[in-house]
């Protein structure tokens, strides 16, 4: 065989090997190109399921607004939505990250929310990123700076104690031997380790946090200090008695004022006889809007005796807005002016609606509707109680005068043990005092304002676990008064306390009044 023939069969071996080869990476490419597109199926898909998840869901959050949730179940849902939001976003996030890092070409940004600026008055703690050379890693050269790129998050500490250092210097008077020196300051707690703020912080903790003292104590431990739950307890007792002088002229006030709104809920007491707990009341007291500045009070009872309140209120004549509970009957037979509550109402026809879709309770619940646009429209405008009173006789009083007639069109057409007896017959009943609203622009249309100050309670009365006795729940009711009134009227309830506590021991009877809630300033410097 000829050379150049031998040649021409190599030549032909080494095509069909490159030939081969090329097939081989041919059918290997289109093989990552058929797993690369199963993957961007599957991520797409994932996306849009991840996506309409997060619409789910934040449906589901915004829907819950509208449903009448239990206080205290309300808080535990929204939280549990968020969380799920918050880790199905996440998984989002994690699968378009992977999405851009795939991509030849860098992916178009996308819409991220703006986030509000963190409080400039907050202390700033600045950590510098150096890199990790002063040259060039590219060329060796030396670096200059040109600007740099700053990131804000908000951080925390946890509990962290100090010990504050009061000095008293002495200074002495070679003439005449005598001594100066700036008087040592009283305390709360004399010769106590406990100053203001730590005091301040375990009885917030307990009645505004909700937080029992044998999980405050699990806390200050994690902080490296160990406060027992009895000391922390015998703390809450002393600040108990030392601010009994201001519940009781915040009581003085609220009893000056013309028109009150009254409620009351149930709390546990330890019954040592029996050894159970027994069921004791908060009786709760809350000044109405447009008579000065909110002021809230609680009274502790051991039972729900309308004794309680006609004992509490006194000589004191006015209008109370109540609900339809008997203890306070005997109250509008020595003069004071019975106020109903509107919301209660509505709440008689909103329960048959929701159970049935009453047509008779729908029809009820948009006459009501239209007076509480009336208020909203007031509140908006910022109407003073004349012009308020005004507008309701001008508006409202034809509303209410047309509901009346309706209502009495409307029993003889319902069954007379069905609810919608009941709820008509509820309204007819409290009809003199609902109307009550219209005769003064500082009348409340509703109890809701007491009933909000109450809701705390209800949250927080399942880690107080009990009042150990009587006693106990007096102080509690003056701690509770005294911090629900310094948060409504705006104040933070630490640094209302912690500076009470400060200025209490060297505040003079006669200037007490300086250090209550609703006229308090803090102290200068």
């Amino acid at each position: 065989m000829h050379a150049a023939q031998i040649e021409s069969i190599d030549d032909i071996e080494t095509l069909r090997r490159i030939a081969i080869g090329a097939i081989q990476l041919i059918g290997e490419r289109d093989a990552k190109l058929a797993a690369s597109d199963r993957t961007i199926a599957y991520k797409t898909t994932e996306n849009e399921a991840l996506k309409l998840e997060i619409a789910r869901l934040r449906r589901l959050q915004f829907a819950a607004k509208s449903e009448r949730f239990d206080p205290a179940q309300q808080p535990m849902f929204d939280e549990a939505i968020a969380a799920d939001i918050g880790a199905v976003e996440a998984q989002l996030d994690a699968l378009r990250a992977e999405a851009d890092a795939d991509r030849d070409t860098p992916a178009k940004p996308r819409n991220i929310p703006q986030r509000r600026p963190l409080p400039p008055e907050l202390p700033r703690v600045e950590v510098r990123h150096e890199p990790a050379s002063c040259t060039c890693g590219s060329c060796g050269g030396a670096l200059h700076p040109i600007g740099e790129q700053v990131s804000e998050k908000l951080d925390l500490e946890p509990l962290k104690f100090f010990v504050r250092r009061d000095v008293y210097p002495q200074y002495a008077c070679r003439s005449c031997e005598t001594i100066t020196a700036a008087p040592v300051a009283p305390a709360i707690i004399d010769r106590g380790i406990a100053a203001p703020g730590l005091l301040a912080q375990v009885v917030i903790g307990k009645y505004v946090d909700h937080l029992p003292l044998y999980r405050q104590e699990a806390m200050f431990e994690r902080a490296g200090l160990a406060i027992p739950r009895n000391v922390q307890a015998e703390w809450i007792g002393r600040i108990g008695v030392a601010l009994a002088p201001l519940a009781a002229a915040l009581k003085a006030d609220l009893l000056a004022r013309p028109i009150l709104h009254a409620d009351e809920t149930p709390v546990g007491q330890l019954d040592p006889g029996r050894g159970k707990v027994k069921r004791a009341y908060l009786f709760a007291y809350r000044s109405a809007d447009h008579t000065g500045p909110p002021i809230i009070l609680f009274d502790f009872g051991e039972n729900r005796s309308g004794e309680h309140v006609r004992e509490y209120l006194g000589d004191w004549r006015g209008a109370l807005m109540v609900d339809d509970y008997a203890g306070y009957k005997k109250l509008f037979d020595r003069g004071v002016v019975e106020l109903a509550c509107w919301a209660h109402a509505r709440r008689k026809f909103h329960e048959l609606h929701v159970a049935n879709r009453s047509p008779i309770a729908a029809e009820a619940l948009t006459r009501i509707g239209a007076l509480y646009a009336i208020e909203a429209e007031a509140r908006e405008a910022g109407l003073d109680p004349a012009a308020l009173h005004a507008l309701r006789q001008a508006q409202a009083k034809p509303r209410v005068e047309a509901f009346k007639a309706w209502l009495d069109e409307t029993r003889p057409k319902a069954l007379g043990a069905s609810g919608t007896r009941n709820a008509i017959d509820y309204t007819l009943k409290r009809w003199p005092a609902l109307m009550r609203y219209l005769d003064d622009g500082r009348h409340p249309i509703d109890n809701n304002a007491i009933e909000n100050a109450i809701r705390p309670i209800a949250l927080g009365r399942k880690n107080w676990l009990f009042a150990g006795s009587e006693r106990a729940g007096e102080r509690a009711a003056i701690i509770m008064g005294l911090l629900a009134t310094a948060k409504a009227n705006g104040h933070e309830p630490h640094a209302w306390l912690s500076d009470v506590l400060t200025r209490l021991p060297t505040t003079k009877d006669s200037e007490i009044g300086t250090l209550l809630p609703h006229t308090w300033r803090p102290a200068a410097g």
